[in-house]
């Protein structure tokens, strides 16, 4: 079994803010088309079916961690190599599949899409829950790991056009919060959960997303028909080959030893990959990843700031929890609540978050939340030790990190919202591989960092925060690169 708090080892961030993508830099990008689209009077209610599409894939994985250990009582008999497939399969899987759902999504369509990516997810939550041994759980969770990556991509993209402009922040906002209350109430949730049976973690999905698809059916806007599109499966492989590769170099890095040949053959094969990937996307005329994405204003500042922003975002993440569990000695459950005020933070500031970026614009809103997100690993280097001085010395970290959160993610997400309307959820894609590799490679850093020690200790953790404000200070970099928008556009909302 594992040695770290496993309720932290595949970290799924409130990272709600991922589709932003559709957010308001929509309006900014055509700044010719003054015409305002009309609200739809059902917008909060199709808002309310993705955000609990995204509350699912959040909440499953911050509440698989926990029941991990029960797990792995039920099925004494297995390895610990065995048993660490499912909390990894669901990881690497999603990485995986982010880019190839997002473009199949502009292809058929986000509505088609999403509603088969929520059943998908749905029924493998049904052979989770009643897995009769840990291989059918383990491809259950790589079923659910695909119904994932085929709902990130597609959500919010959905629902966003429904908001004018000047409601989209506060819609972000909303998307951004939920998530982050949902990996926030997973650990408690988890355990509470797994103290009656481990498959009630994932049973419990099972009416939510009931729920989603009948509301979803009615309420999810029909989108205009795409163009016609190829598919491109020679990139479409590369992509699988290299993302998954390079995620399971990562995050089995642990387990195989940095060093084994399994790791570093693995990773050479996604180097390889993505080399020729690359070499593939330049020279056919409709690649699955659009080299054109990258010269849309801004994205490729996105796409860096949110890749060190989340190497940042899962160092600091697990560093707390692990104060709390391991040096502090607090129980699991303690800890996920001694967590709770960065996202409650998230929640209180995301409503204000449209006010900020109207009055300071996208630029300014991102760069002060990265300059609080920055502030959060300094405080703890300078205030944490070994007393539990949790009001004193941790939760003004916690705030400061959830201000950066709830004003950082959504400028950088809103970036696919400058895209054309037909690479919109492929675009959301890339942006989430640049999260989900930054998290995985965030949490293999902090361990690394501990020197292979079964737990790590308070000078790994000062280490830990170190690396997590020089990745924050880049993020910082990022932002100040994002444009400059105008006051008359500033003032139309966002």
């Amino acid at each position: 079994m594992k040695s770290l708090p496993e309720h932290v080892k595949s970290l799924d961030p409130p990272s709600a803010a991922r589709s932003a993508a559709h957010s308001a830099a929509h309006s900014e990008s055509r700044p010719e088309d003054h015409s305002e689209p009309r609200a739809d009077p059902r917008r909060w209610l199709v808002l309310a079916v993705a955000s609990a599409a995204q509350f699912l894939a959040v909440l499953d994985v911050s509440a698989i961690n926990v029941a991990f250990p029960v797990i792995g009582e039920d099925f004494s008999s297995a390895s610990a190599a065995g048993l660490s497939w499912v909390l990894n399969a669901y990881t690497i899987v999603l990485a995986a599949l982010l880019i190839p759902a997002g473009r199949l999504a502009d292809v058929l369509g986000r509505r088609r899409s999403f509603l088969i990516g929520l059943t998908v997810f749905g029924l493998a939550s049904v052979g989770c829950g009643l897995a009769p041994g840990l291989g059918w759980l383990v491809a259950a969770r790589v079923a659910q790991g695909v119904g994932a990556a085929v709902l990130v991509p597609t959500s919010l993209s959905l629902a966003l056009p429904a908001f004018p402009a000047a409601e989209r922040a506060t819609a972000v906002g909303v998307w951004t919060a939920i998530s982050a209350v949902a990996a926030s109430a997973g650990p408690v949730l988890g355990g509470l959960l797994a103290a009656s049976d481990w498959r009630w973690v994932f049973l419990i999905n099972v009416p939510v997303v009931l729920a989603a698809l009948a509301a979803g059916v009615r309420l999810l806007p029909r989108p205009a028909p795409a163009a016609r599109r190829s598919w491109d499966p020679p990139g479409t492989l590369l992509v699988f080959v290299a993302v998954g590769a390079l995620t399971t170099a990562v995050v089995e890095a642990g387990d195989w030893g940095r060093t084994s040949p399994a790791t570093l053959g693995v990773l050479a094969a996604g180097i390889v990959a993505t080399a020729l990937g690359v070499r593939h996307v330049r020279r056919v005329p409709e690649p699955v990843v659009d080299p054109a994405l990258f010269r849309t204003r801004g994205f490729t500042a996105a796409t860096l700031g949110l890749f060190c922003y989340f190497l940042a975002y899962s160092a600091m993440l697990l560093a707390a929890s692990v104060l709390c569990s391991d040096i502090w000695g607090w129980s699991v459950q303690r800890s996920g609540l001694a967590l709770a005020p960065w996202p409650g933070t998230v929640l209180v500031v995301s409503s204000l978050a449209g006010r900020v970026v109207r009055a300071i614009g996208e630029r300014g809103a991102a760069t002060l939340g990265a300059l609080c997100f920055t502030a959060a690993p300094l405080w703890w280097l300078t205030s944490v030790n070994g007393e539990p001085r949790y009001a004193a010395a941790v939760l003004p970290g916690l705030v400061l990190a959830g201000v950066g959160t709830a004003l950082c993610q959504s400028v950088m997400f809103a970036a696919a919202g400058r895209l054309p309307e037909d690479r919109i959820s492929l675009g959301s894609g890339v942006l989430m591989v640049s999260r989900q590799g930054a998290t995985a490679l965030g949490v293999a850093v902090l361990v690394a960092l501990g020197g292979g020690a079964h737990r790590l200790g308070l000078g790994t953790l000062r280490a830990g925060w170190v690396f997590a404000a020089v990745t924050a200070a880049l993020a910082l970099v990022a932002c100040l690169t994002f444009p400059r928008r105008e006051p008359s556009a500033r003032a139309s909302g966002v």
